[in-house]
Formats: structure tokens, sequence, C-alpha cells
């Protein structure tokens, strides 16, 4: 099993180039970035994991932006949106910074995307929070659909255009791989119809590797290998208990969270998690 680093970037944290150097350096697979585009002061949707919203959130730099930052300081480590909120996005520009960092880094982009869960910051976007799940699997095809061919054209409820040119088109083929944050049975089916990994958060882990199960069973009555579909655990805790339960359901990698701090902070971290590696590769 791999592991990976993850962190939401902001002005006040270690530098996006400077963390992805720093994973690079101790042996890490990956390092991954969260985003936001904005958080509305209403304030209305409550933060999932309880109490009050932490600052990150609406201090991220942009995803595309840092993930570009890491890229260009790194040579070998894989750089991942963890999640990308694709209902928020255009796809047809989204479709061209996916397909230009992933050129630029030499084919090093995982995609990772997700439904999101603020209200208000999805219909500040003109998305539907009810409507955000078939807005995101329009957006994903059409992307596939420029990413793959010449001449692109998709017509769907929200994404509609005639045929473009569009460039450039992604390293890796056909697409980087797509990985779909959601720890819901419905998350599953999605990750089977238009997806190449699962993104589960350790937070709900106990559900993890019934889900898992769950996961094969369905991809083999959807005719596809259970091995076509990569499970990745975002963030796992830094001890070697949950990192053994990992390997045993199959995940390929699991992703430790540090904060949104100083080098001082983070690079300790970055040390203690990097212990690991040997004991799980």
């Amino acid at each position: 099993m791999k592991l990976g680093i993850e962190m939401f970037a902001t002005e006040y944290a270690i530098r996006p180039d400077e963390l992805a150097r720093a994973c690079e350096e101790r042996g890490f697979e990956s390092v991954w970035f969260p985003e936001h585009t904005h958080i509305p002061t209403s304030r209305r949707t409550p933060f999932p994991g309880g109490g009050e919203l932490p600052k990150e959130y609406s201090h991220t730099h942009d995803l595309f932006v840092s993930l570009m930052a890491a890229a260009a300081a790194t040579k070998t480590i894989k750089i991942g949106s963890g999640i990308c909120l694709a209902m928020e996005r255009d796809p047809i520009t989204m479709a061209k910074e996916v397909a230009s960092v992933d050129q630029l880094s030499h084919g090093r982009l995982i995609f990772g995307i997700g439904g999101g869960w603020n209200v208000e910051e999805m219909e500040n976007h003109g998305t539907s929070f009810k409507k955000r799940w078939k807005v995101l699997r329009e957006r994903i095809e059409a992307m596939k659909v420029i990413w793959t061919q010449e001449e692109a054209e998709y017509h769907g409820e929200f994404v509609n255009f005639d045929p473009i040119w569009c460039y450039p088109k992604p390293l890796q083929k056909p697409c980087p791989p797509i990985l779909l944050g959601s720890n819901t049975d419905q998350g599953l089916a999605r990750v089977v119809q238009y997806c190449d990994g699962w993104l589960p958060n350790a937070r709900y882990f106990q559900k993890i590797p019934a889900m898992a199960r769950d996961l094969r069973s369905r991809a083999a009555q959807a005719g596809r290998r259970a091995e076509e579909i990569s499970i990745s655990v975002l963030g796992v805790q830094g001890n070697e208990a949950m990192l053994r339960q990992c390997q045993e359901l199959g995940a390929e990698r699991g992703v430790f969270f540090v904060p949104s701090a100083g080098r001082e902070t983070v690079l300790p971290l970055l040390d203690q998690y990097a212990a690991f590696i040997p004991k799980v590769a």
C-alpha cells in the first residue's frame, strides 16, 4: 500500500510546492489538496465534521494552481485533488485545467471529485444541491468526451455544447484516474458507473470494510473487474492498526491529513508519518 499527504493549501500554511518537495523527499507516493471556492457567510449549512467550520475552508488557494505549484517543484510524486467540486466548475474550462496539469506534470495527476456538502456555496455557482449529482455526472461525461475526441460535443440536461476543439489532451490515456469521494451506497453505484476509484473518508472507517465488499460486488454485477476500481482512504490516522486494516480491505493507498500550518508544525508530522512507509509497502 502507498501513502500520501493531504493539506488545505492556504496563505498561512507551508506552501504547496514546499510541501510537495518535502513529501517526495520522504518517500510519500502522493500529495493532495482539497478545495472550496468560497464559504458563504450565512453559514446556514452545518459543518459535517461538527462544531465550528475550520478557518482553512474559506482560505484555500485555487485547487489547480496548488496542484501545478506542487508538480513544478517535484519530479515523481503524484498530485491529487482531494476533492475537486466539479459541480461548481465550468466543464470545458475544467477539462482544459485537468489536461494541462496532467501534461505539465508528465502524467502525475489523480483527479479526485465529490458531491460536496455546502448548499449555499453550490447555489452561488448556479448548482441546485438536490441536482448536484446529476450535474457532476454530466460534467464528468462531457470532460471524458473532450479528453478523448478531436471534435467533442455533448448534449445533456445541464451540459450542452456543439462540436468543439479543446486541447491539450491529458497525457494519461484516456484520462487521469477519476476517484469519487463518497461514503454512501448511492456513491458506490456512481463509482462503478463512471469512475476509476473510490475515495472514502476515514472519518467513517467503521463502514468502509463492508462498503468495500459491496463495491466489489457492484463492480462484478456491472461487468467490471474489482482491480479496475482502486480504493484510496483519505484522513487515515497515524497508527499501524488502521493502516493494516486498509491493507486488508485492498486499499491502494492511505492518505494522512496534516493541518494548514507552517513548516515548523508540518515537517515533523511528515517525518512521523514517513516512518509508516516501509511498514506497509
